[in-house]
């Protein structure tokens, strides 16, 4: 290990334990910590509930709806990421998309992908709260999956299930399958992450016994954000569920706020010996302007307004 990744674990594990410092006290005082002290900003901008009957074959309306949640937020990659995500998830049944920005306002780019997709969607504006963006760690996504999470417990069907999926993971389709059965909560091995290339359970004779991740940081639940799903039914039955602003703790804020136990988690992906959803990510691109002097009469000025448009280039 470098002196560089010495100085970055030494940091993530002082901020781990001052977290469970303030954790236990907050709790003594009867808050939670990571809970927005100002009302949090929330838009539906719009919606399909059925799936487009052309998409794909008949599907069985007894299944269990899977609830897809996809946070995002404004760069040049956006719209490319959410293609190949959504074309991945026309391929499976009784799938409803929760997109849920970054953004006081709605991307067009985005209703625009949702809506030629056929997918049974909501699209949510969901900025981040100002006074976590100043954060050194900053909670990516939070207010995304938490505006998602209400719109889920009002609108989900108790039969249905609840998964994170974030729009730089892969994912193999048989993995929908896997989790549709969840009850409580499933867990499965994520690849492509961290210092051991993989988060997973560690299991015996068929029950979860504790968590094999590079990051452990004094979490009860060691876990990536799409290692799990959650059944919508056992969810609404909690008392308050919630996700917390703090940075590396999200999936384990929320696991406890379920009123989990180790012993009652489902294990999928058989006895989590295979990975099928990887945590990949993408080079990042700089936001560029074009030079386009000389190409005000060809295509390459329509081009660059499509582009413009997508959020490519300013």
């Amino acid at each position: 290990m470098s002196r560089r990744q010495r100085v970055i674990m030494a940091v993530f594990l002082l901020g781990s334990f001052v977290y469970i410092i303030l954790t236990q006290a907050v709790h003594m005082l009867g808050r939670v910590p990571g809970e927005p002290t100002h009302p949090e900003v929330r838009k539906f901008c719009s919606g399909l509930a059925k799936q487009n009957p052309n998409l794909v074959q008949a599907e069985n309306e007894s299944s269990p709806v899977i609830y897809v949640v996809t946070p995002t937020y404004k760069r040049p990659e956006m719209v490319a990421e959410l293609t190949r995500l959504g074309q991945t998830l026309t391929m499976v049944q009784r799938i409803h998309w929760i997109v849920a920005e970054d953004s006081a306002t709605c991307s067009a780019p985005i209703t625009s992908l949702l809506k030629r997709l056929g997918l049974p969607y909501t699209h949510l504006a969901t900025p981040m709260p100002e006074i976590y963006r100043r954060e050194k760690f900053v909670p990516r996504g939070v207010s995304n999956r938490r505006a998602a999470l209400q719109w889920v417990q009002a609108n989900g069907e108790n039969t249905g299930v609840l998964f994170f999926l974030d729009d730089d993971n892969a994912v193999d389709i048989r993995l929908f399958e896997e989790m549709r059965s969840t009850k409580t909560v499933s867990m499965w091995p994520v690849g492509l992450i961290g210092e051991y290339t993989v988060s997973s359970p560690i299991v015996k004779e068929g029950k979860v016994v504790g968590f094999y991740d590079g990051w452990p940081a004094g979490r009860k639940f060691q876990v990536d954000m799409a290692g799990f799903a959650v059944g919508v039914g056992y969810m609404k039955k909690q008392r308050k569920v919630t996700m917390p602003y703090i940075a590396g703790h999200e999936e384990d804020g929320f696991l406890k706020s379920l009123n989990l136990s180790i012993s009652n988690i489902e294990v999928k992906a058989d006895r989590c010996t295979n990975i099928l959803v990887w945590h990949t990510r993408t080079a990042k691109n700089p936001i560029r302007t074009l030079n386009m002097e000389t190409h005000q009469n060809d295509n390459i000025k329509v081009l660059a307004d499509n582009m413009r448009h997508l959020g490519m280039i300013k």
